[in-house]
């Protein structure tokens, strides 16, 4: 049996997640960076024998788009998938169910699913430091569960919680933009998910690429791209009823 963590994860936190439960699941296993988007994932072909993780951040309770078109290139021919999606302590919502669909459409089949809380990626004052340590006895926990669910050899495909058709995507707000002490190093660039960023002037972004993923404010070396401070007080505002009580995880046999 082979075992796969195909994972998108701009900032970090949804990786973070999935490593504890891949771990705890079934151990070292082979990595697909689906924010690699010059990767052929078309080339991935997976087996009914084979067991992956499939991992997704929640974007205002979708899955982000770049990942559902790669995925759905991945072949995987019966394999057996653990879905889990991760989200900033607001909510989910339609995450899993997208997520599902994608995974059924793509070949595999849905043998359990998790519902995991990480570091918000834009206002990052919300699940500050999470996953933590309860939140990793956690995950382990659903592991050990899932593994002696996938022992017993029949695993009938659980109740995923979610709507159809999905929330409607809204218009991105949150786009992080260079600052004056942008030196134009092109690391961004060269990291960015949905090559919304050229490398030629990183100064710059293309905002009907860009998914605000904030990947290149999580990597560049000089704190040179921002979301605008009055977008980002708004948002922080507006989270503030719904993320600033503690959300615990959740697991679907």
């Amino acid at each position: 049996m082979g075992f796969y963590e195909i994972c998108f994860s701009p900032t970090g936190g949804t990786k973070r997640c999935a490593d504890i439960l891949a771990r705890a699941l079934a151990g070292q296993g082979s990595f697909v960076d689906l924010t690699a988007g010059t990767q052929a994932f078309d080339s991935i072909r997976l087996t009914p024998e084979d067991l992956a993780v499939l991992a997704v951040p929640s974007y205002a309770g979708r899955v982000p788009a770049p990942a559902v078109q790669r995925l759905a290139r991945i072949r995987g021919n019966g394999a057996r998938a653990v879905l889990l999606c991760v989200y900033g302590n607001r909510a989910f919502e339609d995450t899993l169910a997208e997520l599902r669909d994608t995974a059924v459409q793509a070949g595999f089949q849905v043998a359990a699913a998790v519902a995991a809380i990480a570091e918000h990626s834009i206002v990052r004052i919300y699940a500050a430091g999470r996953p933590d340590g309860q939140d990793a006895a956690q995950l382990e926990h659903f592991a050990a569960r899932i593994r002696a669910r996938l022992e017993q050899g029949n695993c009938p495909e659980p109740a995923i919680p979610g709507n159809r058709p999905y929330k409607e995507r809204k218009a991105i707000a949150t786009i992080p933009r260079a600052t004056t002490a942008c030196v134009s190093c092109g690391l961004c660039a060269g990291q960015c998910p949905v090559q919304a960023i050229p490398p030629d002037d990183p100064r710059q972004v293309d905002t009907g690429r860009c998914i605000a993923c904030m990947r290149c404010v999580a990597v560049c070396p000089h704190q040179a791209r921002q979301v605008d401070e009055a977008r980002l007080a708004a948002l922080q505002q507006a989270l503030e009823p719904v993320c600033s009580v503690r959300k615990e995880g959740e697991l679907f046999l």
